[in-house]
């Protein structure tokens, strides 16, 4: 079952970060990605969030400043990962969580559409 991990930070914080701490935590991550070598998908570090831009509304919808989340923590990156269950999933968010602790983790069943491809589930049908 694919899984995504959604990563939360105050963007503050990790932009108050000294290169040494940021490669600290990019360092601790890069190991946890080695250990999940094989279920990884994708993985992204977002970019600013003064530089995100919603469209909302209806037509064509309109294009507005950031993403304007009202919480202390913004989206700041993600993982796609290939877990059994949600237990394999939740201990993978912990491994990543050991290494960057001051961020929050969001662990929630994903379905991948590919071009020409069946959609496939993420969840069975006593799971819905």
């Amino acid at each position: 079952m694919l899984y995504a991990i959604l990563a939360y930070h105050v963007e503050a914080e990790v932009k108050s970060w000294t290169a040494a701490e940021d490669t600290s935590v990019m360092t601790g991550l890069r190991e946890v990605h080695e250990r999940l070598k094989g279920r990884l998908g994708p993985a992204a570090r977002l970019g600013d969030t003064n530089k995100a831009r919603t469209l909302r509304g209806p037509g064509q919808g309109m294009v507005i400043d950031g993403p304007f989340a009202e919480t202390k923590e913004q989206l700041l990156g993600f993982y796609v990962i290939d877990c059994a269950d949600e237990g394999a999933a939740i201990a993978a968010a912990r491994d990543l969580r050991r290494v960057n602790p001051s961020a929050v983790y969001e662990i929630r069943p994903l379905k991948l559409y590919l071009p020409g491809a069946p959609f496939p589930e993420t969840a069975g049908p006593s799971d819905v």
